[in-house]
């Protein structure tokens, strides 16, 4: 009787919200309609002059998407639609404006950029061209550079237009403006939840509670599987840093220590047992991420404190090298090709470094899969947390398009089950906001040579140049 009483008051509550829901649902369309950007003032599409920079701006600062009335042919209204929810869904400060071929493009980006005054990720269908800027502080120019390079060749809008979304929302950082005033945030209700509420309604409570009751386990034996396979990989990792700390046979009594020296020594002894410590509390897949984020910035500590024992100049900060981030911090980026997928540049060591000079293969670090050992990247979603730690920052995603990690990570499932996005990890990141014209230009030049193919960016990630 008692488990009767439970489970009718469950159904019950599950009701009164669908119905407080459905009352809200008329207010909340009209807003969803009216925020579509999908079309622009102006008489571009009648042969008259084509639509300024600041209507462009005004609509985006409304809606995500802006279609010009002269490129309304590129993309339906319907899709328009379905990436502008996409868009919303997410929470992401994607800036999508779709214009006819012959629009100027002479300081186009740092134009738009100015005008909006969002700091976000700006991507331009222009004709059949395709191309992006971003503030650095919600996506490096590198990532953002692999991520236009990764569907450059799609000809269809919509199709390219959405992978390109469905990547960048997933690897960049920050929040929505909230000016979209979206209803699927604040005080809305979103589509998907009142479908879901209805379902569940329908279903009856009993039968929803006995489906949430075994969906809760399931996902739970999930995390504590993919936990496990983690654990091997990261305890490889943090004995690996312990025997780096073995060789560097510091003393802090020395001949020649200073407390600089002593300091970096302390600080990377505190990385070790931190390191031990979090992955001795780990509980899911995501806590490993801290795990990584420490033993990288150990491992940096330790290569500055040997560049102060030799007297040499101390390194910049830079991430681990790609192809296995116990070969220590990066000394360069040097151009890679997975097999099957697209080159991308990648931080590497010095002795991969020389290795791909050479022609051969790096030394990948594997691990172990259901198909025997395989690079991480090639590997299950669980790893995202263990190569996100390490590539925090936003770099991520520029690594791995196009591999089945980056693909897996790209999912709203992987975000649902082991935390959000790989453009996350790290933290730090500030999107949506107002900033004016207060920005850095670097981010934000010329279209560069654009829709060429990959294009030359400049040099290096600088997407300044012009046409």
């Amino acid at each position: 009787m008692k488990v009767a009483l439970s489970t009718r008051g469950f159904a019950g509550l599950l009701l009164v919200l669908a119905l407080a829901a459905l009352t809200l649902l008329p207010a909340a369309a009209p807003r969803a309609a009216a925020g579509t950007g999908v079309s622009g003032t102006g008489a571009a599409g009648a042969g008259v002059t084509e639509t300024s920079v600041s209507t462009i701006a005004a609509a985006l600062r409304e809606s995500p998407v802006y279609v010009d009335p002269a490129a309304s042919a590129q993309l339906s209204q319907a899709d328009a639609h379905a990436l502008q929810k996409k868009i919303e869904d997410a929470d992401k400060p994607v800036f999508v404006a779709v214009l006819p071929a012959g629009y100027p493009t002479e300081n186009l980006f740092t134009d738009l950029r100015t005008a909006t005054g969002v700091t976000g990720l700006y991507a331009i269908r222009l004709g059949d061209r395709f191309d992006a800027r971003a503030d650095s502080s919600v996506l490096p120019t590198a990532a953002v550079r692999n991520l236009v390079t990764s569907v450059r060749g799609e000809s269809d809008a919509a199709a390219q237009l959405n992978d390109f979304t469905d990547r960048a929302v997933a690897n960049m950082g920050g929040s929505a403006p909230t000016g979209w005033g979206s209803p699927d945030r604040g005080g809305g209700v979103s589509t998907t939840g009142l479908v879901t509420a209805g379902v569940l309604v329908a279903v009856g409570g009993a039968g929803a509670y006995t489906l949430v009751r075994r969906n809760r386990r399931r996902h739970a034996q999930e995390q504590r599987a993919a936990l496990e396979r983690l654990r091997v990989v990261v305890d490889e990792d943090i004995t690996a840093y312990g025997e780096e700390l073995d060789r560097l046979d510091f003393h802090p009594a020395e001949p020649g220590a200073d407390d600089a020296m002593r300091g970096d020594y302390e600080h990377a002894l505190d990385a070790y047992e931190k390191a031990k410590s979090s992955m001795a509390d780990a509980t899911r897949p995501e806590d490993v991420r801290p795990v990584t984020e420490i033993l990288e910035d150990g491992r940096f500590t330790l290569t500055r404190l040997a560049a102060r024992r030799a007297g040499e100049p101390l390194p910049e900060r830079r991430p681990p090298c790609f192809f296995d981030p116990r070969h220590g911090p990066s000394v360069a980026d040097a151009d890679w090709t997975p097999p099957g997928g697209a080159a991308r540049r990648v931080p590497v060591c010095a002795a991969d470094r020389t290795r791909l000079a050479d022609g051969r293969d790096p030394v990948v670090r594997e691990v172990d899969t259901d198909y025997g050992r395989r690079p991480y990247w090639e590997a299950g979603p669980a790893y995202g947390p263990w190569a996100g730690g390490y590539f925090g920052g936003g770099l991520l995603p520029g690594l791995l398009v196009g591999t089945m990690l980056g693909g897996l990570m790209a999912t709203p499932s992987y975000a649902s089950d082991y935390g959000s996005g790989y453009g996350d990890f790290g933290g730090g990141y500030e999107g949506g906001d107002v900033s004016g014209a207060d920005f850095d230009t670097g981010s934000f030049g010329d279209f560069g040579d654009f829709g060429g193919g990959g294009g030359d960016f400049g040099g290096g990630g600088d997407f300044g140049g012009g046409f």
